[in-house]
């Protein structure tokens, strides 16, 4: 048993020191500290302070002011100046970054009005949008003027319908709770998909790397093949809870320092404040044993390969897998109650991802939950009997092995024992 804690803390800590793992974390952080400081870092390169220069050209003389209210009604940091020279002259304004683009408005022949819309360029789809939605809103206005339409018939003829969305299951989410649900579902997903796969792939290359330098030789002779194997997923295993547990603390302060500035937008719609305890219960159990799951998969796949080169071919069917179960999970975010959702969630190498989308944002039998945990487990010792006789004959295979039939030599090699 010393040599399997041997093998663990040194897989850990030789990988914790390894410069691609440092150079990983650092750049993983930067992005996380990015993300939650958006805002601010737009506001340095903001040179108008979030405000949207716009030059209006008025041909009516009538216009102006109406189109201004119904922009600012809009979005409060459109700023609309009235622009006394001619189209000519503001558009030199434009070249010159004085403004963000012109509106030249006009009225046709049924004295409604209409714009011709100018910029550098008009990939700035947002601004257009506001413009031109204002300018509806003014064309609605006057329209209902000239067929004598009073402001209250205005305001009923658009004033929003009443309709409610209301669940019949008993203790079904409410609107709010789902979008909630469905944010962090959405975060934790991404999470579980890159740790899956940047970590299984780290055992496999760590396993075809020692072959390579033929360590393995020596390793053999004094530790079994099932404990090396075992003391990898599991070094590799706390490298990867060290390295979350720093990206998400990093990220947990630095979101609480900006949680201001990041009311809007992705953060304001999908809050992260009322986080259930058993959806993040659900969350570390699924990543744990998603994590297993393929990395037991990883280190017996890894051990039939003898060259690094191999590695990548090797392992792309379970890359595929994870992929494939993201996918799923990502249509299953706009209908987690969908059969096809039900059913692939009881499918071992998609449950990690899929049953936790489902836990999520969902109100399920507990015993669903249970019977997708159960299934991993099953499918887990599964992989790790079976991947402990391939392990144990794989590692003594040299020379070009980037087939599967290489697993049917493993375990005639293992017999031989």
């Amino acid at each position: 048993m010393n040599n399997f804690w041997i093998i663990l803390f040194h897989t850990y800590l030789n990988k914790l020191k390894t410069k691609s793992f440092i150079i990983t974390t650092l750049l993983t952080l930067a992005i996380v500290l990015a993300l939650t400081n958006l805002q601010n870092i737009i506001d340095i390169f903001d040179k108008n302070g979030g405000k949207e220069n716009v030059a209006v050209i008025d041909e009516t003389g009538q216009l102006y002011e109406p189109f201004k209210k119904q922009v600012s009604t809009i979005n409060k940091d459109v700023k609309l100046t009235l622009f006394e020279g001619t189209a000519a002259e503001a558009e030199k304004e434009v070249k010159e970054g004085s403004y963000q683009g012109m509106v030249l408005l006009k009225l046709n022949e049924e004295k409604l009005p209409f714009a011709t819309y100018k910029a550098m360029s008009i990939a700035d789809s947002p601004l257009f949008t506001d413009l031109q939605s204002g300018l509806q809103q003014l064309k609605t206005v006057l329209a209902a003027s000239q067929i004598h339409l009073t402001p209250d018939q205005l305001e009923k003829l658009y004033e929003p319908i009443s309709f409610t969305k209301m669940a019949l299951e008993k203790n079904a989410k409410t609107e709010e709770e789902l979008n909630q649900a469905r944010g962090l579902v959405y975060v934790l997903l991404f999470i579980i998909y890159f740790s899956v796969i940047m970590y299984a792939n780290m055992i496999a290359m760590e396993v075809a790397t020692e072959k390579s330098s033929r360590v393995m030789e020596i390793l053999i002779s004094s530790v079994s093949p099932i404990k090396q194997m075992f003391a990898k997923i599991i070094g590799i295993g706390l490298l990867s809870l060290t390295q979350l547990a720093v990206f998400l603390s990093v990220g947990y302060f630095s979101f609480k320092q900006n949680m201001e500035s990041l009311k809007e937008g992705f953060f304001g719609v999908y809050g992260f404040g009322d986080i259930p305890l058993s959806t993040i219960i659900y969350a570390v159990i699924f990543f744990i044993l998603g994590y297993f799951l393929y990395a037991t998969l990883a280190a017996f796949l890894g051990s039939l390969v003898s060259r690094i080169e191999d590695v990548q071919q090797m392992i792309t069917p379970m890359t595929m897998l994870v992929v494939a179960g993201f996918m799923i999970a990502m249509f299953g975010l706009g209908k987690p109650d969908a059969p096809f959702i039900t059913v692939t969630s009881f499918i071992p190498f998609f449950t990690p991802m899929i049953m936790f989308l489902r836990v999520g944002m969902l109100i399920i039998p507990a015993w669903e939950a249970l019977v997708g945990i159960g299934v991993l487990v099953a499918t887990i010792t599964f992989l790790a009997i079976f991947g402990a006789r391939v392990y144990r004959g794989g590692v003594l295979m040299y020379g070009q092995s980037n087939s599967f039939k290489d697993i049917k030599k493993a375990l005639q090699l293992t017999k031989n024992k």
